[in-house]
């Protein structure tokens, strides 16, 4: 069972105390704390280990956005659910690597989904081998979850990217260096600045015109490119010498 510390982050005091009822009522919360600004939040955080931030993106002053880019930067940033009544904002939301975007006036079941979603993007400490490891996707604007060991490579889009599996896609709402920290414990390389590779669907490197390498994978038939500089490293993480 979850113990979360969470945090809700809303300059209204009723929104602040309906948001800390409805994740009391969860049994993987822990505590809850409330911050009425982006600068008591930043505190807070700094301060306590903050597991969860709910947090409104316009406040006075200092948004909720700019806080969301400020824990970025940090080595262990809280999860991220951004809570609004305006839904315009969600595709920035997802580009600051959010978790959940909930709009107002929140529910219980809601908030629920979003927790579920925390726990479902955490490290399984009791769970060692990879194929129970999970990824949130999306197909045909439906969200899912895939096995990460049916993963053959990821491919950037813009500020998304794109999860191919032996016979299906999916659009991952995740920068590419996110899924390359979190993928790589997994037995995933970073190939290319566009390209993440499953190491095991490997079967052949391979060089094309002016000095370029490829991979062919096993389970899909589009090669992927090996960037000049990612070269070395890749050849040193298939065991490959010359």
């Amino acid at each position: 069972m979850n113990s979360w510390k969470v945090l809700t982050v809303d300059d209204e005091p009723p929104i602040r105390a309906e948001l800390r009822y409805l994740l009391e009522q969860d049994a993987r919360v822990a505590e809850v704390q409330e911050a009425g600004s982006v600068s008591a939040a930043m505190l807070a955080i700094l301060e306590n280990q903050i597991d969860i931030v709910f947090l409104d993106i316009s406040m006075p002053g200092t948004s909720g956005m700019q806080l969301a880019e400020f824990l970025q930067n940090l080595t262990n940033p809280p999860a991220v659910v951004f809570v609004t009544a305006y839904a315009e904002f969600a595709a920035d939301a997802y580009n600051l690597d959010a978790v959940d975007y909930v709009l107002k006036p929140v529910e219980l079941d809601r908030v629920e989904h979003a927790l579920d979603k925390v726990e479902a993007l955490q490290p399984q400490p009791h769970k060692a081998t990879t194929t129970e490891s999970r990824m949130l996707v999306e197909q045909d604007n439906k969200q899912t979850y895939i096995l990460t060991n049916t993963i053959v490579y990821v491919e950037a889009r813009g500020n998304y990217a794109n999860v191919y599996t032996k016979n299906n896609s999916y659009l991952v709402k995740s920068s590419m260096g996110a899924l390359e920290e979190r993928l790589a414990s997994e037995g995933f390389i970073r190939v290319h600045k566009s390209f993440i590779v499953n190491k095991r669907q490997v079967c052949k490197i391979h060089a094309i015109e002016h000095g370029l390498l490829e991979l062919s994978l096993h389970d899909r038939q589009e090669t992927v490119p090996i960037s000049r500089r990612k070269a070395a490293f890749v050849k040193a993480e298939l065991g490959i010498t010359s």
